[in-house]
């Protein structure tokens, strides 16, 4: 499908120029445009996972048609990733940088997103679906570029504009980017984090001062229990499950199908290896879960990741991963299910096992893991008290709480502290707050002010333009 978007003159400048292309406020649909003397370039090119259609596609239309030199994804989420095919529909001469494990879980997403929305088009009538389909992905592999972190490498034809990937500790083959043109240094973050976590090692960024920072916000609202420590938090976790398995329940774990599907196993095979929990519990993933996991499987001796060499899909029991499913996942009592959505959309498996009985039965677990947008099912779910109805899709009747819930805190992404940290060592001359909502933003924009007064804390609006 090809959209019809106006055309606009390039700017001419001598100077680097950013302007934000994200649609709305707040995380998604995430992509920024660098302009230089001699480029044009593209940061991500995301797709919002609250509005649908032409409602989530960044502003493309702020920019020329084939007009861009190249394009950079920092990695494979589909709000960085999930519109690139029609962002190169519009650009065809661009090029896509991004790391080789990026590309390929990129492609797998891609691929499913398609899926989703031929879905939306029958259930909800959106005739705008699919933006794209599974051949748009595979001709657009043609124009990826891979790239391996801390290699220096153009990002225009001329050889005027030097990028460097930078390791960034949030998936596998994410990235955050240094971008040296016109005398000028800016680093964007894309999503960071700095803490080790269970698989992921944490970020290793350059730490040298840059003119400017386009740095994400997503944990600004959040303050960090205080004494938090990541291994007994992990032990927490490992005593919850446990306790669900011994009075005969049934673990439901809600989890994003790359990124955090892998961590969970990752924690479940120490846990089964220390005694924690029983060895022989079995353990139940989806089958985009399982579709990731090989990916992750298939890196395991070249990314920069703990438990190197170590196999999920080989090395563990996962019940049904290694053979083709013929029929849906069984619900059985004694069993770890690690399902997606992470949010437990409508319609997804998470959800679905909720609604069917893991959430009205006071045996069972519900434990989150990782962030869950207030307005989705799971974070109704969180917001929710024992014995509360809670809608878990409007097709049905609300389900009453009554399953153990809880929330541990897995997130892929760094603390607000940490990323302050970070800011005031590279000392932006221009900090650009990015992917937070506004009590995010705000916190970041506050604590600049009062910590860092020669560094101006800009909160981008679409289409602006800013100097740097």
């Amino acid at each position: 499908m090809r959209f019809s978007f106006p055309r606009k003159r390039r700017a001419q400048t001598d100077i680097m120029i950013f302007k934000s292309l994200c649609r709305h406020a707040g995380i998604g649909a995430n992509s920024y445009l660098l302009e230089t003397s001699s480029s044009r370039l593209v940061l991500d090119a995301g797709m919002h996972p609250k509005h649908e259609a032409l409602e989530a596609i960044p502003h493309y239309d702020f920019i020329e048609e084939d007009s861009v030199d190249g394009i950079v994804i920092t990695h494979s989420h589909l709000d960085h990733v999930g519109t690139l095919p029609v962002f190169l529909e519009q650009q065809q001469r661009a090029r896509v940088y991004l790391t080789p494990e990026t590309a390929e879980l990129a492609s797998a997403m891609l691929h499913n997103s398609v899926n989703v929305m031929q879905s939306k088009r029958i259930e909800l009538g959106i005739t705008e679906y699919p933006l794209f389909d599974h051949r748009d992905i595979d001709r657009i592999t043609d124009s990826f570029e891979h790239r391996g972190i801390e290699r220096p490498f153009d990002l225009d034809p001329d050889g005027t504009v030097r990028a460097t990937f930078h390791d960034a500790g949030h998936i596998l083959g994410s990235v955050g980017v240094t971008i040296e043109c016109e005398g000028k240094r800016l680093m964007y973050t894309g999503d960071v984090n700095f803490e080790h976590s269970t698989l992921q090692k944490g970020a290793l960024f350059p730490e040298n001062p840059v003119d400017a920072l386009i740095v994400e916000t997503t944990r600004g609202a959040q303050q960090r229990a205080p004494g938090y420590d990541r291994h007994h938090e992990e032990n927490e976790f490992a005593e919850a499950i446990q306790r669900v398995i011994d009075r005969k329940g049934s673990v439901l774990i809600p989890v994003f199908a790359m990124g955090k599907t892998q961590e969970v196993l990752g924690m479940l095979h120490r846990f089964k290896s220390e005694g924690l929990i029983h060895h022989n519990t079995p353990v139940y993933i989806g089958g985009l879960g399982t579709k990731m996991t090989h990916i992750y499987d298939r890196y395991c001796d070249v990314s920069r990741r703990h438990l190197p060499g170590f196999r999920f899909l080989k090395d563990m029991d996962i019940e049904g991963a290694n053979r083709k499913r013929t029929g849906p996942i069984p619900f059985t009592n004694g069993c770890i299910y690690a399902l997606s959505s992470g949010m437990m959309s409508e319609k997804t498996v998470s959800n679905v096992f909720a609604r069917q009985g893991v959430l009205e039965n006071k045996k069972h677990g519900l434990f989150f893991v990782g962030y869950a947008d207030p307005e989705t099912p799971g974070g109704r779910i969180r917001a929710a008290k024992n014995g509360d109805e809670v809608l878990l899709d409007p097709a049905f009747p609300p389900v009453k709480l009554r399953c153990e819930m809880r929330t541990f805190d897995f997130s892929g992404h760094s603390t607000r502290e940490a990323i302050m940290d970070y800011i005031a060592k590279v000392r932006p001359k221009k900090a650009f707050l990015v992917h937070g909502d506004d009590d995010a933003v705000e916190w970041f924009r506050a604590e600049i002010h009062k910590n860092l007064p020669h560094t101006e804390a800009i909160i981008p609006l679409p289409g602006e333009e800013h100097r740097i």
